[in-house]
C-alpha cells in the first residue's frame, strides 16, 4: 500500500517536470536551464539598406581592388521585398539580384555587411521608400565603365552614395578625385588605357567601395572574411 502511495507522486514529478522541461525548450530556448541556445538564423542579421561588400574576379574589379587599396571591388545596397532580401547593384545593367545569388558571385564567397550607426533612428519606412523610389531610376541602367559622375551609366559604389546621398539627406562618405588613386600599378593603367586611351579623367568626381567601406557612419555587422 505504502509503494502506490511513493509511486503516485514520483510518477506525477516525472511527468510534470517533463511537461515543464519541453516548455522551456519550445517556449524559452535560451533558457540556461536548457542549456540550449537558438541559433540566429543568418537572414535575421540583415536591414533595409544595409551596405554589402564583396571582392569580384574580373580584371576591372582587380584593377579596382589595387587602385583603391581595398580588398573590396565591388558593394550594393540590400533590400527587403516582400520579406525577401535582394541586392541592389550596378552590374551590367542595374538590377535587383536576390541575395543569395550576388554571394555566390564574389570570391570565396565572402562578404561583410555595413550598417549605419544610428539606422533605427534615420532610415524610418517613409525614409527607406523614399530611397528605394529615388534609386529605381537607375533600375536597367548601363554599367558605367568610365566612372563618369553622371546619372546616365551607373558604377556600384557611385550607386549606393547616391540612393544615401539624394534619398535619405546622408553623405556616406567624401568624393574623391580619379587622380587620388594609385594608378601606378600596370595592371591599373592597362585598364585605363583601354577605357581612356591617353586622355584620363584625371579630376573626375568618384567614389569607391572602400570609400564607403571606411565611412565612420557605418559600423560592420556581419565579416566572413
Amino acid at each position: 500500500m505504502k509503494k502506490k502511495q511513493y509511486l503516485f507522486p514520483l510518477i506525477t514529478f516525472i511527468l510534470s517536470f517533463g511537461c515543464a522541461l519541453f516548455v522551456a525548450i519550445k517556449v524559452f530556448p535560451n533558457n540556461p536551464i536548457t542549456g540550449i541556445k537558438k541559433e540566429t538564423s543568418t537572414s535575421e542579421k540583415f536591414k533595409d539598406a544595409d551596405i554589402i561588400f564583396q571582392t569580384s574576379e574580373s580584371k576591372q574589379c582587380e584593377a579596382v581592388r589595387i587602385a583603391t587599396n581595398s580588398k573590396y571591388s565591388h558593394c550594393g545596397i540590400i533590400y527587403n521585398i516582400d520579406g525577401k532580401w535582394f541586392v541592389y547593384e550596378a552590374v551590367q545593367p542595374v538590377k535587383i539580384t536576390p541575395l543569395e545569388d550576388w554571394i555566390t558571385h564574389g570570391k570565396d564567397h565572402k562578404y561583410v555587411v555595413k550598417r549605419l550607426k544610428n539606422a533605427a533612428a534615420v532610415l524610418t519606412p517613409e525614409a527607406l521608400e523614399k530611397m528605394k523610389n529615388y534609386g529605381s531610376q537607375f533600375n536597367g541602367k548601363q554599367y558605367d565603365a568610365y566612372f563618369e559622375w553622371t546619372n546616365d551609366r551607373i558604377y556600384c559604389s557611385e550607386l549606393v552614395w547616391k540612393i544615401y546621398k539624394e534619398g535619405a539627406g546622408i553623405e556616406l562618405c567624401k568624393l574623391q578625385q580619379l587622380k587620388d588613386f594609385n594608378l601606378n600599378d600596370e595592371r591599373v593603367q592597362k585598364i585605363l588605357k583601354e577605357r581612356y586611351g591617353n586622355d584620363i579623367p584625371l579630376d573626375e568626381k568618384v567614389v569607391s567601395p572602400s570609400n564607403l567601406s571606411d565611412s565612420n557612419l557605418l559600423v560592420t555587422v556581419i565579416d566572413n572574411y
